[in-house]
């Protein structure tokens, strides 16, 4: 009688069991992100705050108000279909430092004169320019802008807040490690029934 290969099979269920594993964080994950994104729209509907000093997740998409004392570094970034959106760093006036998104431009070298002053708007992401794998192996919160309602002379108007700017995979992840783990069985049991119906080596006299 052929024996199951013991260090395979453990070793292909460990497999199997992380991976299943991962599957359901990415489920978990979800529930997760839902109820973000219930916060995040429920948010575009709130009284407007200041401009946080930290990067609070929880008031994305609020809309909040700041005075920028000193505007500088102005640099234009990806828009997708709006082209390019205006960025400046500012001062503020009570300490401390912001980023604002002041508008857009299909124009790749667009420039403004912003003085700075007090602006209203909502609060977005910012840019950041990490890798991917950077941010998995030092994860950190992503940094916050204050997207301007009413742009300066020059650049369009900025569009409002987007909730499908915020990523929300986990779903189709889980899905993946549901199938890789569906797939490693199917192929082992595969592996199991050839080396079953091998025929065995001629026997000695």
């Amino acid at each position: 009688m052929k024996r199951i290969p013991i260090f395979s099979t453990i070793t292909v269920l460990l497999a199997v069991g992380l991976m299943i594993g991962l599957g359901v964080w990415q489920i978990q994950r979800l529930h997760w992100k839902e109820a973000l994104l219930a916060r995040y729209a429920a948010n575009e509907h709130k009284s407007p705050i200041p401009f946080p000093q930290g990067p609070d997740q929880s008031t994305l998409f609020r809309p909040a108000y700041a005075t920028c004392a000193k505007a500088d570094n102005f640099r234009l970034e990806g828009a997708g279909n709006a082209g390019f959106r205006m960025l400046a760093d500012c001062r503020r006036a009570r300490g401390g430092a912001m980023t604002v998104q002041l508008g857009t431009s299909h124009d790749p070298q667009a420039k403004t004169h912003w003085p700075g002053g007090t602006v209203e708007g909502f609060i977005s992401h910012a840019p950041t320019h990490r890798f991917l794998i950077e941010t998995m192996l030092h994860p950190q919160p992503q940094p916050l802008l204050l997207v301007v309602r009413t742009p300066p002379p020059g650049l369009n108007a900025n569009p409002g807040p987007d909730l499908s700017s915020v990523p929300n995979n986990h779903l189709s992840y889980a899905v993946q490690w549901f199938l890789f783990a569906t797939i490693a069985l199917v192929i082992y049991a595969l592996a199991l029934r050839r080396r079953w119906r091998m025929p065995d080596g001629p026997k000695r006299s």
